[in-house]
């Protein structure tokens, strides 16, 4: 009895078919989660004033939740950057607001109604509570420190190291916060970083310096 044989191309054919199946499903695209639509890498974020969570929205969305006094659940980071050049903080005065590394950012929460203070490390994002009055003297040093907008603006101090020329001080979007404290979570390596993270602490304040206002040049939200 004859076998059959294979149809023409049916060998190729099954080589498609397997290279189809290992092949991975594509990357699925950022979608607002606000509304759902699809975003793109570079895209608005709102903050969750109740759950402190960072949202991915879409511009319209973002739009929604611009205005300040409106009384609503989330706010949209806006998109201000401001050197502090200012603010010159001792090692005493650091001392004193009680974070064990050279760098923190500072924001104030309108929920619970005061300025909390978060350090990086590889952990991620850790709040250190701010001994009574620290605050307050830091924006008798500096006013500017006043008008930052709460929930979605953040001051950003980095001490300088022994090696150091000063204090950097920059009001940024807390979103940019976060996003830092993630990439030295991953890049951290021993009690102080590395050199890794500091490479990478040295990059992020030089492209904030670029961004960056003086303070009374954009002193208003």
């Amino acid at each position: 009895m004859t076998s059959a044989r294979p149809r023409p191309g049916a060998d190729a054919l099954a080589v498609l078919a397997r290279v189809r199946a290992n092949r991975p499903a594509p990357a699925a695209r950022e979608r607002c989660e606000m509304c759902g639509e699809e975003i793109g890498e570079q895209h608005p974020h709102v903050v969750d004033l109740v759950g402190r969570g960072l949202l991915c929205a879409c511009r319209p969305c973002a739009l929604l939740f611009t205005a300040e006094a409106a009384e609503q659940r989330y706010r949209a980071v806006p998109d201000r950057y401001l050197a502090v050049p200012g603010l010159a903080l001792s090692a005493g005065q650091w001392d004193e607001l009680e974070i064990p590394v050279g760098l923190a950012f500072f924001f104030t929460n309108s929920v619970e109604h005061r300025t909390v203070a978060f350090y990086p490390g590889p952990a991620g994002a850790t709040e250190s509570e701010l001994p009574l009055g620290a605050w307050d003297r830091m924006v008798a040093a500096d006013p500017v420190l006043a008008r930052m907008a709460p929930d979605v603006e953040a001051l950003i101090v980095r001490m300088p190291d022994r090696n150091g020329a000063g204090t950097a001080a920059h009001v940024v979007p807390i979103d940019r916060c976060y996003e830092l404290a993630g990439a030295l979570r991953l890049a951290w390596r021993g009690f102080d970083g590395g050199s890794e993270a500091r490479a990478l602490l040295d990059a992020f304040f030089a492209d904030l310096a670029d961004r960056s206002t003086r303070a009374a040049e954009g002193a208003a939200p």
